[in-house]
């Protein structure tokens, strides 16, 4: 958890850069655009666009329309720049989707506001370029797309079975790329009342969650109190994240002090222990420290290639998340960015570098980072929140969706911080949720807990084959 409760802040969408399936569409007009509405309530909306270049490959573009009621107006946007007067909205690309090749789509989003009626916009145009065409994806001859998948069923555990690291993605049995969702624990020694079957079985079955991930704190009367007990609290809760087909990620939640040097000698007995006692399951991955902060790559990298061949000795199949500097940010809250990483890899397999964020204090700076090292190194989003970095604060939809159509569009998984009932931002349930037996209903949800499981609960369409 970042900075003690680095927690979430509201949504928004994030830019998406997506080449179409297939030979690249063929139309008369240059470009085609999809305006959907994704929620609305008195007096306001959140909207996503998808524009889709079918002419000539552009570097640089903007896209305008008119809104056709003089009361909408446009309140926050994201993966563009957005500005607009009187009824003309414009919206220009931004660094990481500022080149459209041909058949190559950007998503957008914004969040409105309305006095009258909500009609769609109208005049749609890219570059100058009436967007009046439509997307096709004609058949090849002879036919070269790939056998579409059938949807796979069972649990995410069943489906895909033991992960691993492949070049830069997370893969399955089947040595596909695939994207994990889930929740975060808060810590298990305060919220451990929020782990009951009745909420695990609402977190698989209603919430669709690829994943639990389990923070055990090692400080703040965590692990260094009573290693075995803290110890059988997590493989408890392994099983009883493997009884209901979801993974498990067994997070060494290091936060103060933040070298995790300081509790080398602790991750060793610990992951020791569990590495053994998990060594048979398909659904553990282990991340061996939560947050480093005040300390430098070559320091946390030198505490991984201490840990990892524990686990290895025992485990040598599961993936490892791997801690990254400035409180995961690759190094962006430090000033830096993801380049020491990938000049200074840490000598291990099968490993993925952790990156969180909190969409309220964490923008387009740290988007860019994430979009320019996920071609170079495998990452996992072990923790992010919807609000402040300060576990704070009104939820930033607009930021939280852009983050979330970028994790979706470059396959990254993710854990939301938290599956909780803590009274903060970040938590799903609002206080005193814990107490009862209900973690579906609309009623017990805060905006940030709505906002995350109309994400996660979407089909995952794990590739099979």
């Amino acid at each position: 958890m970042k900075r003690l409760l680095a927690l979430l802040a509201t949504g928004a969408s994030v830019v998406g850069l997506t080449a179409l399936a297939g030979p690249p569409a063929q139309a008369a007009t240059g470009c085609s655009v999809e305006y959907t509405v994704t929620s609305q309530w008195s007096g306001g909306f959140q909207a996503g666009v998808k524009v889709t270049n079918l002419g000539d490959p552009v570097s640089g573009w903007t896209l305008g329309f008119t809104m056709p009621d003089a009361g909408q107006k446009v309140v926050q946007g994201w993966n563009a720049t957005w500005s607009q007067s009187g009824s003309a909205v414009t919206a220009g690309g931004v660094d990481w989707n500022r080149t459209l090749s041909t058949g190559a789509s950007a998503d957008l989003g914004f969040v409105g506001s309305f006095t009258g009626s909500n009609p769609a916009p109208t005049s749609f145009a890219l570059n100058g370029v009436t967007c009046t065409g439509s997307v096709t994806d004609p058949p090849t001859d002879p036919p070269t797309d790939p056998p579409t998948d059938p949807p796979a069923t069972g649990t995410p555990v069943a489906v895909n079975g033991q992960l691993h690291v492949c070049g830069v993605h997370l893969c399955n049995q089947y040595d596909r790329p695939v994207q994990l969702r889930g929740m975060s624990t808060h810590g298990i020694q305060w919220f451990g009342q929020c782990y009951g079957d009745e909420a695990l079985d609402a977190l698989a079955d209603d919430w669709k969650s690829d994943l639990l991930r389990i923070a055990m704190y090692v400080q703040e009367d965590g692990y260094e109190t009573d290693p075995e007990g803290f110890t059988g609290r997590v493989n408890a809760l392994v099983d009883k994240a493997e009884a209901r087909g979801m993974y498990a990620v067994i997070d060494f939640h290091t936060l103060t002090p933040g070298d995790p040097n300081y509790n080398l000698d602790r991750a060793k007995t610990f992951f020791a222990s569990v590495a053994a006692r998990n060594a048979d399951k398909k659904n553990v991955i282990y991340e061996i420290a939560n947050e480093p902060n005040g300390v430098s790559w070559a320091a946390i990298k030198d505490y991984a290639e201490q840990v990892i061949p524990v686990i290895r000795a025992a485990d040598p199949d599961a993936v490892v998340i791997v801690g990254t500097r400035g409180w995961s940010s690759l190094g962006v809250s430090d000033g830096s960015n993801e380049s020491e990483v990938v000049a200074n890899p840490v000598n291990a397999a099968n490993i993925m570098y952790a990156f969180h964020f909190y969409a309220a204090s964490h923008k387009d700076a740290y988007r860019s980072t994430v979009s320019r090292a996920a071609a170079k190194l495998p990452l996992f989003v072990s923790e992010f929140g919807t609000v402040s970095a300060t576990g704070g604060g009104a939820v930033d939809r607009a930021s939280s969706t852009a983050w979330l159509d970028l994790l979706d569009r470059l396959k990254i998984g993710y854990a939301n911080w938290t599956y909780s009932d803590a009274d903060e931002g970040s938590a799903a349930f609002r206080p005193g949720t814990c107490d009862g037996t209900d973690y579906s209903g609309s009623g017990v949800l805060t905006e940030s807990g709505a906002l995350v499981k109309s994400r996660i609960s979407t089909p995952d369409e794990f590739p099979t084959s």
